[in-house]
């Protein structure tokens, strides 16, 4: 019986029935096809229908998910472009060298994959075939995210190819003596054919979403025409389950990103055996990008199969497909005709008809070898579709073998990964299959050798005639004899000099305020990107809003809610700004975009990236590393850092490691600046050697990690004579003496007090108490960079073992000043202490170490011992070791400050 009080179906829906005679009689039609043709039958009839509707337009909820089978019916295909019979040959040559490589190299202990591009070989082929542009022709041509993993088969290419030697693959893994290949794609390691390190899995997709939505920016902008550039990015089914590989799936739709492509080798294996065992990837990934807007395009059966498709006249054969899970189609690649038989085609009546029209070999060729991905046509398919597509970037789940034509010992086997070799009798074995002229005698000593069919043969032209009529190489990276850009005007920079006067101004202000005048400057002003994750307002930056704008490909479609104020929140199609919502990560990828640009497009870039300091290093240093792999050059901002200075947001706020993490990268030149003056100073000195003209010896391909604070503070006039050392991280910003302090004794005790960041204005404070309460004369020095003194004295260290003698530059500072050394910090200890072995003076260190707390900026420097009546105690202490003070003033001196 019914239940009159509850909610009835039609009760829910609030859109109003305008024929509800109508309605009902479809209703009573889905319940009649149902009934007589089966719940399959009415689902297809139902997929058909959303599918009609969306294909007009209509605003129904997408279709997540479609049948296990390829997007684009063989009857659609296109015609493949192109010799086919010469592009397998080609293929064959480079699956042979990029096996033999890694199993050469295995007799070195250097390892390698092999099973990866096995697998993708026909991805990559028929891309560099028929479609990936090179950099010779007009704009930047494409740029290409290669699967770390399948580097073997992008070496052996450019060894067909000409491009590299037998030597060279012979020292694949191999790189100290000079002519070696790094085991993944390191631009930093072979900088003219890689572009973009890629096997930190996850960091590939991202970074190519945001390249993509780069090279719009770049566009819209006027700064250069990129809209033929294509993004093309090679994912493994297993690396999708990283955060990152879809953290920006939506971005790229809701910007309609059509110059981007996601082709993602479906082999169904992790690293340690299946992707979704119980489960199906390619399902699963086609309702996660299709929800997010993407063009979908399945290629995942071979032509082997269109026999079998058109005897599914029930479609049994499509519900199967549907139905059995990923971990049970790898087993059927590796068991006999029978055991399908009864396995899969066993579970169905139809299916069993069906089988018994199939003989022994059609059922293996089509469940062991006929794969989407294993067949040019197939794949040139999809890359074409690809590309035709406008209005949404496009995925390609290609449904691959893992150790296709390795041989029965590596197809499907979850070990595959960890396998670093073949045996000569699995050469000899692979040799046959793909048909290639290596005779047995060639196997000398049992080593396997080098496949080429010789510089003028046929499929080496073909090849390099198919990659002159796209363009040149691919991959390829460009190093540009671009211009260095001109210096900005010095008043830029001096206007910070005169310090603030009788006006607190916080470090990350003093930058905001540097950047409003350098993005002014008529020659260089446009090729700054001020990139920040959804905080430019806790930065202070909303006064550029209006200004510069904020960059949007549809502009502002919205009367926003302060335009009546003068910093008015404005987007723009040509807007200067990158302002990405709350995703660091998204920020990230964004600024390694624009910090190689000079390389991508040939066009000099100045990117900017402001955060939170806590939220830097510590959430993306991966990303990180990876721009400093792929020689990304710009400026990134740690604001709100330090341990205390962020008043009260407590534990996950508060900074006390991020120069830590930033001195393990040797690409960043690490600044924690105390003054106003320091950091024009630095960005000028970063300017000039980034982007202007470096002085020998130094090394271009850096980018400078600045911490700036937020907390309002006097900001001095600039010394003179300080350039070199704010630079190279080491300064006297003054005496007792010339600080007008009194000291009574004329040989008072003495000490040197190094600070840092905001810690300089509590050592500047324990100065003054020093003198007037304990007659201790105390010079005041600002270290401007702990981790540049650092590797400026690991660099004398190692001149000294090639017999040069040299003097580390905190050594030559600190030379001849009087009395033990304090240094101060709002981090770590560990950081201050990163030069303490090359101090000559007794060494101290004061930091705030442990996890931060919420309070007020006072009770906080108290609580780790950093303020300044602490370091009035740290100095007399050191001084009471010495014998310069009594010991009875220490104790003294914590009982009067109590602590």
């Amino acid at each position: 019986m019914t239940d009159p009080t509850a909610i009835q179906p039609s009760e829910l829906d609030q859109l109003p029935d305008r024929d509800p005679e109508e309605t009902a009689e479809w209703q009573a039609s889905l319940d009649a096809v149902t009934q007589a043709a089966g719940p399959h039958r009415a689902a297809y009839l139902m997929r058909r229908t959303l599918e009609r509707a969306e294909g007009n337009g209509l605003a129904l909820p997408k279709l997540l998910e479609t049948d296990y089978v390829n997007t684009i019916p063989t009857a659609a295909e296109p015609a493949a472009a192109g010799d086919e019979a010469m592009e397998t040959r080609i293929t064959a040559w480079n699956r042979w060298n990029a096996a033999a490589m890694v199993t050469r190299g295995a007799k070195h202990g250097v390892g390698g994959h092999i099973a990866t591009f096995a697998s993708a070989a026909w991805l990559y082929e028929t891309g560099f075939n028929h479609f990936f542009k090179g950099k010779e022709g007009d704009g930047s041509g494409d740029q290409l995210f290669i699967q770390g993993h399948a580097s073997p088969g992008i070496y052996a290419r450019a060894f067909l190819d000409g491009r590299l030697t037998e030597q060279h693959l012979d020292n694949f893994r191999q790189e100290s003596g000079g002519s070696g290949l790094p085991s993944y794609p390191h631009p930093r390691r072979l900088p003219w054919l890689w572009e973009f390190p890629t096997v930190s899995m996850g960091l590939g997709p991202l970074s190519a979403i945001y390249q993509a939505r780069f090279n719009r920016y770049l566009t819209s902008r006027g700064i250069k025409d990129v809209s033929q550039s294509h993004v093309w990015a090679f994912l493994g089914d297993g690396e999708m389950d990283e955060p990152e590989s879809t953290a920006a799936l939506t971005l790229a739709s809701r910007e309609g990103l059509d110059n981007l492509t996601f082709v993602i080798n479906c082999n169904l294996q992790r690293l340690d055996g299946p992707v979704r065992a119980n489960f199906k990837i390619v399902q699963e990934l086609e309702a996660r990008f299709r929800g997010s807007g993407w063009n979908v395009v399945k290629s995942l059966w071979g032509s082997a199969w269109d026999e079998l498709f058109q005897l599914d006249t029930t479609g049994a054969l499509v519900r199967r497909l549907r139905e059995v899970p990923d971990a049970q189609v790898q087993t059927y690649q590796t068991r006999d005709a029978a055991y399908i038989r009864q396995d899969f085609f066993g579970s169905d009546p139809a299916l069993v008809e069906m089988a018994k029209l199939l003989s022994d070999d059609k059922i293996i060729e089509c469940f062991r070898f006929s794969r989407g991905g294993h067949e040019s046509r197939k794949v040139y398919a999809a890359y074409r579709a690809a590309v035709s597509h406008k209005g949404a970037p496009t995925v390609i789940l290609a449904q691959t073998v893992k150790g296709h034509t390795l041989g029965e010992g590596f197809a499907s086997k979850n070990a595959n990964h960890q396998m670093k070799k073949l045996s000569v009798d699995e050469f000899k074995q692979m040799r046959d299959l793909l048909e290639l002229p290596i005779s047995d005698s060639q196997f000398v000593d049992g080593v396997v050798p080098y496949g080429h069919p010789g510089a003028d043969a046929p499929e080496v032209r073909y090849l390099q005639e198919r990659r002159a009529a796209l363009g040149g190489p691919a991959p390829a990276r460009r190093t540009h004899a671009v211009a260095p850009l001109p210096a900005p005007a010095d008043k830029t920079f001096a206007s910070f000099d005169k310090g603030s006067g009788s006006q607190n101004l916080a470090t990350t202000m003093a930058f905001v305020r540097l950047v409003k005048d350098l993005v002014r400057d008529k020659q260089t002003g446009r090729r700054w990107v001020p990139i920040v994750p959804d905080e430019a307002r806790t930065f202070g930056m909303e006064s550029l809003f209006p200004s510069l704008g904020i960059y949007s490909p549809k502009g502002q479609t919205y009367e926003p809610v302060d335009r009546d104020q003068l910093m008015y929140y404005k987007e723009a199609t040509d807007g200067q700004i990158l302002n990405e919502g709350i995703t660091e990560a998204g920020s990230m990828a964004d600024f390694i975009a624009a910090s190689t640009a000079y390389s991508t497009h040939g066009e000099t870039m100045i990117p900017f990236y402001i955060f939170y300091s806590m939220f830097g290093w510590q959430r993306t240093a991966d990303q990180m590393w990876q721009l400093g792999d792929q020689l990304g050059r710009g400026f990134l901002v740690g604001a709100t850092a330090g341990r205390t200075t962020l008043t009260g947001e407590g534990l996950q706020h508060a900074d006390g490691h991020s120069p830590v993490i930033a001195a393990t990268n040797p690409a960043a030149l690490s600044y924690d600046p105390a003054f106003a003056y320091e950091i024009a100073a630095i960005v000028k000195d970063g300017l000039r050697r980034m982007y202007g003209e470096a002085a020998p010896g130094e090394d271009q391909d850096v980018f400078y990690y600045l911490t700036v604070y937020n907390e309002p503070m006097p900001q001095p006039a600039k010394p003179a004579g300080v350039d070199e050392g704010i630079v190279k991280g080491l300064y006297r910003f003054n005496t007792a003496e010339s600080a007008g302090l009194n000291v009574a004794a004329a040989n008072a005790p003495r000490i040197q007090l190094l600070g840092s960041g905001t810690a300089i204005h509590w050592t500047l404070e324990a100065q003054k108490l020093l003198a007037e309460e304990w007659g201790v004369a105390a010079d005041v020095w600002s270290a401007t960079s702990w981790t540049e003194l650092r590797r400026d004295a690991l660099e004398a260290d190692a001149a000294l073992l090639r017999g040069e003698e040299r003097v580390p530059f905190v050594r030559q500072a600190l030379q001849g000043a009087e009395g033990p050394v304090l240094a101060v910090s709002d981090y770590m200890r560990q950081v201050p202490d990163q030069i303490a072995q090359w101090v000559e003076q007794d060494w101290s260190s004061l930091g705030a170490d442990g996890f931060g707390l919420s309070d007020t900026r006072a009770a906080a420097r108290r609580h780790f011992g950093v303020d300044a009546q602490s370091i009035v105690v740290a100095a007399l202490a050191q001084l009471a070791r010495r014998g310069e003070v009594k010991a009875s003033a220490v104790k003294e001196a914590r009982e009067r400050y109590g602590l």
